[in-house]
C-alpha cells in the first residue's frame, strides 16, 4: 500500500508574514514614541510659557505695589498741599480783613456829602460850600458852624455829569462828625445826602445788609448796622449764605 505524499509547509511565506508583523509593531512603537515626544515638547513649551507668565505676573505685581506706594506718597503730598492752601487762604482772608479794618479806621472821621452845588461865578471853595450847607440845610447855628474844623475838604470826581461832584470832609474832631450825623433828619425828602466813607468792599457788604436790616425793622425788630455787621435785638446777624465774611 502506497503511503500518501504529505505536502511540505511554505516556510518562506511564514517567515515573510512574521517579518511584516514585526515591522508593523516597530512602526507603531515609533509612532507612539514620536507622539509622546511631541506631547512632551508641547508640555515643555507650556511649562516655559507658564514660567514666563509667572515671571510677568510677578513683575506686574511688583509694579502695582510700587505704583500703590507712589500713589500713597502722592496722596500725602496732595493732602499737605491742600492743608497749605487752606492755611494760606485763611491767612490771606485775615490779611484782607486787617487791611479793610485799617482803611475803615483811616476813614473813621470822614463824611461824604452829595447834592451840594458848586459856588457860582467864583472859584469853587468846597469848605465854604459845606459850611453854608451846615447852616442852611442842617440848621446848625452860625457859632457852631464856625467851631467845626477839618483836616481837609475836597470834591470827589462825579460819576454823573448832571449832578455836582460830592464833597468829602475829614473832621479834626470825631464829635463834630457825629453832631452832623445827628442832624440827618433835616435832609429827608431833599436832594442832599450825607454818609460815612467806607472802602469799596465794605460798601458792597453794606448793600447786602441794608435790605435785610429794613426787613427786620418792618417786623418790629431793633436792627442796626455797624460798618459791615448787622445787629438784630443786640445780637450779631449771621447767615452762611449772606455774611460770608464773618
Amino acid at each position: 500500500c502506497a503511503l500518501p505524499i504529505l505536502s511540505q509547509p511554505n516556510t518562506k511565506k511564514t517567515k515573510r508574514d512574521s517579518s511584516t508583523e514585526t515591522d508593523d509593531e516597530t512602526t507603531n512603537e515609533v509612532s507612539v514614541l514620536s507622539s509622546i515626544n511631541n506631547k512632551l515638547s508641547i508640555l515643555e513649551l507650556l511649562h516655559t510659557d507658564l514660567k514666563e507668565l509667572k515671571a510677568s505676573f510677578e513683575f506686574s505685581q511688583a509694579q502695582i505695589e510700587t505704583l500703590m506706594l507712589e500713589n500713597n506718597e502722592l496722596k500725602g503730598t496732595v493732602k499737605n498741599l491742600s492743608t497749605q492752601v487752606t492755611n494760606l487762604t485763611k491767612e490771606s482772608q485775615i490779611m484782607k480783613e486787617t487791611m479793610l479794618d485799617l482803611q475803615c479806621r483811616s476813614m473813621r472821621d470822614n463824611l461824604i456829602f452829595s447834592g451840594i452845588s458848586m459856588l457860582e461865578n467864583i472859584p469853587d471853595d468846597p469848605e465854604k460850600a459845606l459850611k453854608d450847607f451846615m447852616f442852611e440845610s442842617l440848621k446848625l447855628s452860625d457859632t457852631t458852624v464856625k467851631e467845626i474844623t477839618f483836616h481837609r475838604v475836597h470834591r470827589l470826581p462825579s460819576k454823573d455829569p448832571t449832578k455836582p461832584p460830592p464833597i468829602i470832609a475829614k473832621f479834626e474832631h470825631y464829635k463834630h462828625k457825629e453832631l452832623l450825623k445827628s442832624r440827618g433828619k433835616h435832609l429827608r425828602g431833599t436832594k442832599f445826602g450825607m454818609n460815612d466813607q467806607f472802602p469799596k468792599e465794605i460798601q458792597n457788604r453794606r448793600r447786602i445788609l441794608v435790605p435785610i436790616m429794613k426787613q427786620f425793622r418792618e417786623k418790629g425788630k431793633r436792627a442796626t448796622l455797624s460798618v459791615d455787621r448787622l445787629y438784630v435785638d443786640g445780637k450779631l446777624y449771621l447767615d452762611r449764605n449772606v455774611t460770608t465774611w464773618l
